[in-house]
This record gives C-alpha cells, sequence and structure tokens, in this order.
C-alpha cells in the first residue's frame, strides 16, 4: 500500500515521504497513530502544497539560526564570580548557566541549544565555547569570567 507519512518514523521514512509499505502494517500501525495516510491524488496534492511550506518555515529557521550565530560569534558573556587570589573561582560556570545567560540576553527563546563544555570553567580567564543551534548552524561564544570585586 503507498502512504504518505505525516511524521518521521525511523528505519522507514521521514515527514512527507511517499512511500510503499504493507497493508497490515498501514492499518494496524501508521493509520491508528496518525504517523502516515493512504496515497490517494488529493492527498499527495495536499501534501506537495504541506512539504512547500514546511521547506520555506525551514530556510526561514536556517537563515534566523545563521544570524543568531553571527550575532553570538560577536558577543562576549560575562560571569563575576567570588575568587581566591590564585584566579580559582568559587562555584564554576556550567552548561545550564551559559544557556541561562543566553535566555536572559535573548539569543535563544525556547530553542534548544547544544553546548559543548568538556567540563565546568572554574577559573578566571577567557573561554570561547561552541554552541551548536541545530540544523547544521554552529556558533563559538565567548565566556568571560571575572573575580567579583569586595566592597568593604
Amino acid at each position: 500500500m503507498k502512504v504518505i507519512f505525516l511524521q518521521d518514523v525511523k528505519g522507514l521514512g521521514r515527514k512527507y515521504d511517499v512511500k510503499n509499505v504493507s497493508d497490515g502494517y498501514a492499518r494496524n500501525f501508521l493509520f491508528p497513530k496518525n504517523l502516515a495516510e493512504p496515497a490517494t491524488p488529493a492527498a499527495e496534492a495536499k501534501i506537495a502544497k504541506m512539504r512547500a511550506e514546511h521547506e520555506k518555515d525551514e530556510t526561514a529557521l536556517a537563515k534566523r539560526l545563521h544570524e543568531i550565530a553571527r550575532t553570538l560569534s560577536d558577543t562576549a558573556l560575562q560571569f563575576e564570580l567570588d575568587a581566591d587570589e590564585s584566579g580559582s573561582i568559587f562555584g564554576s560556570v556550567n552548561k545550564e548557566a551559559i544557556s541561562k545567560a543566553l535566555r536572559e540576553h535573548g539569543f535563544v527563546t525556547n530553542e534548544r541549544v547544544e553546548i559543548t563544555l568538556d567540563h565546568p570553567i572554574k577559573k578566571v580567564g577567557e573561554y570561547v565555547v561552541p554552541i551548536d543551534l541545530k540544523k547544521g548552524v554552529e556558533a563559538k561564544v565567548k565566556i568571560i569570567v571575572i573575580a567579583k570585586k569586595e566592597s568593604k
């Protein structure tokens, strides 16, 4: 039976693909879970429009992610933490802190970003941290860790 996938199905097809699957699999698994629909001429025309719209949205998203990456490359996030005389800080700057700072500064909203940080930053200094914004777009953000000035 020829079906149109409405969602990605691992090992079978991606969203909007038209594929042949066994009749029983389509009727008993794909159709009840709304993963696919029969490939009728009307459905294929509807899916063609939806695919074009989806590709347009993907292009707009990729463009937006490239703009965010360009902005992040020109940005430095500063963290001010308590430190001792040798430059070791009390606490650390981890993925969650960087993610929170990105959201507070408005670089990302609800998008999931993958921050590559081998270990939390525990020393004063400047660091460059790669961030995967998805869709093959990667940015590098500068992290500056400074010692908090004590006021006496």
